[in-house]
């Protein structure tokens, strides 16, 4: 961290251009940030080989994959072109169309995996027509099979891409966007926490260009240099940047927005914008432009409806499929508690859930059996902030009970509470009702089932603090989707790997 004590303010430069100078035939300079070129080109190749391997596998399992080709049998030629070089052909220019090679959509968030198989349905469409228009008489095992196989060798396909791009983005720094971000000092801080929360976003400011002014920010810790007065454009080559990153009321500005895009035109350099509304998220924000006034229209969050269906049945049928399975390591885990400490093998204490009733969560017993009785000279020792106790050191847990921590073993049993309907697999963490009354903004958790995993979990559990904690649940609430649901399930199996602030 460094201190804001001074500043390099030089005159504004007059903007390069205001959209006019630039020929409209010229050809504009390529992109500074060029990560996602060689990245779409290997997606190009992976997604042809997994078409091309399920068309294989769909030859070789099933003896009639030729039907409807002429005279396929002695001359096979034609056959192994339309399988092997045109549909693989037709499957990428179909995602291509569905913008599933689209750099923003790609490492990071659902939209990709829903513009693929939003492509693979089109591609199911398109095969079906022809075949009808042509009056071919396909084999329809051979052709479902190699459909839906090479649906999912891409989905696979892109899931390895994706982990090899965020570990290459953690560990190397590489194939992100430098960024500069422009606004209040208050206001690029706290885009700077959000992005650098997740360094597989591959969002890396570099650089703070305030908008009004220096005097308030002298003597501020800042974790990255900070600059006044200057041309941003300027400033951005100067630090090796390839995106600006306008932030909160600097977006508001009547007409600078534009002139910074008009100047923009041709540099090669990105512009992001990170408006106010930083906790509202995807689908519910809609640009609905009037008369040239482009309105951001905030929809409800989808709080009922088919959706919270879907999702009630995902929880109970996955936590009866996960309760049958998991007996044999619920035994093991049993065993390994009442040898560590003789007493109940589960830990069950009054939870505030859905809409503020009570209920009791199962969990394995972590502690001593006289750990309630000790917690009161404790208190003066615990390490976070808010209504939780937390000590990464407890020396009220014993050696068994710290591994099941670290490793979150001790959670499983909350999947009786999902089949009960209590808890859902993922929402706001369930916390003990005798820690307040959730007064404020942090009552509007109950809107919602508290989950077994949830957006506090997969960002930082335990290290976080209170209020962040806070921020995210309330973020969940107000933006969850089925899709994502599935995406912080998904994070959680890393988090619980990596054990990273579980204690």
């Amino acid at each position: 961290m460094r201190h804001v004590d001074s500043f390099e303010i030089q005159p504004p430069t007059p903007p390069s251009h205001n959209g006019v100078p630039r020929s409209a035939w010229a050809r504009a300079r390529r992109r500074v940030s060029r990560w996602h070129r060689p990245y779409i080109a290997v997606l190009l190749l992976v997604d042809f080989a997994a078409v091309v391997l399920a068309d294989w596998m769909a030859q070789e399992a099933f003896g009639q994959a030729r039907a409807g080709f002429y005279n396929a049998k002695e001359d096979p030629t034609w056959f192994y072109t339309v399988a092997f070089l045109l549909l693989p052909l037709g499957w990428l220019v179909i995602l291509w169309g569905n913008r599933a090679y689209d750099r923003r959509y790609l490492g990071l968030g659902p939209d990709e995996f829903k513009r693929v198989i939003r492509g693979g349905v089109a591609v199911a469409a398109t095969v079906s027509f022809i075949a009808f228009a042509t009056k071919t008489d396909l084999s329809r095992w051979s052709v479902g099979f190699a459909l839906l196989g090479a649906l999912l060798l891409i989905l696979i396909g892109r899931l390895t891409a994706r982990f090899l791009l965020h570990f290459v983005r953690r560990r190397a720094g590489q194939a992100g966007h430098r960024m500069v971000l422009v606004g209040t000092l208050p206001e690029c801080l706290e885009v700077y926490t959000a992005v650098t929360r997740t360094p597989s976003a591959g969002l890396v400011p570099v650089a703070i260009h305030l908008t009004d002014g220096y005097a308030a920010a002298r003597g501020i810790e800042t974790p990255v240099p900070v600059y006044a007065g200057r041309d941003v454009l300027a400033l951005v080559r100067e630090v090796g940047g390839d995106t600006i990153a306008v932030c909160g009321s600097a977006s508001a500005e009547p007409g600078e927005l534009r002139r910074l895009a008009w100047q923009l035109e041709g540099s090669g350099v990105d512009l992001v914008v990170a408006p106010q509304l930083t906790d509202i998220a995807g689908p519910r924000v809609h640009i609905r432009p009037i008369e040239g006034l482009p309105l951001l229209h905030v929809e409800e969050p989808t709080l009922s409806g088919p959706a919270l269906l879907a999702k009630n049945l995902m929880d109970r049928v996955a936590a009866g499929l996960g309760l049958v399975l998991l007996i044999p390591l619920f035994a093991a885990i049993a065993i390994a508690i009442r040898i560590s400490d003789p007493g109940p093998v589960f830990f069950r204490q009054p939870r505030v859930g859905h809409e503020g009733r009570t209920f009791r969560v199962w969990k394995f017993r972590t502690m001593y059996v006289d750990a309630e009785e000790r917690l009161a000279g404790l208190v003066d020792q615990n390490e976070t902030d808010g209504m939780l106790f937390k000590m990464k050191q407890d020396p009220r847990v014993f050696p068994v009970g710290r591994f099941l921590r670290a490793s979150s073993l001790d959670e499983l049993p909350q999947l009786i509470n999902v089949l009960w309907g209590e808890m859902s697999l993922v929402g706001p963490r369930p916390l003990p009702a005798d820690d307040g009354d959730f007064l404020g903004d942090v009552r509007r958790r109950l809107l919602v089932r508290p989950g077994m995993t949830g957006l506090w979990q997969v960002s930082g559990r335990s290290d976080l603090s209170w209020d962040e904690a806070v921020r995210l649940d309330l973020y969940y609430v107000d933006n969850w989707s089925l899709a994502y649901d599935l995406s912080i399930l998904w994070r959680t199996v890393g988090v619980v790997l990596a054990r990273k602030g579980a204690y």
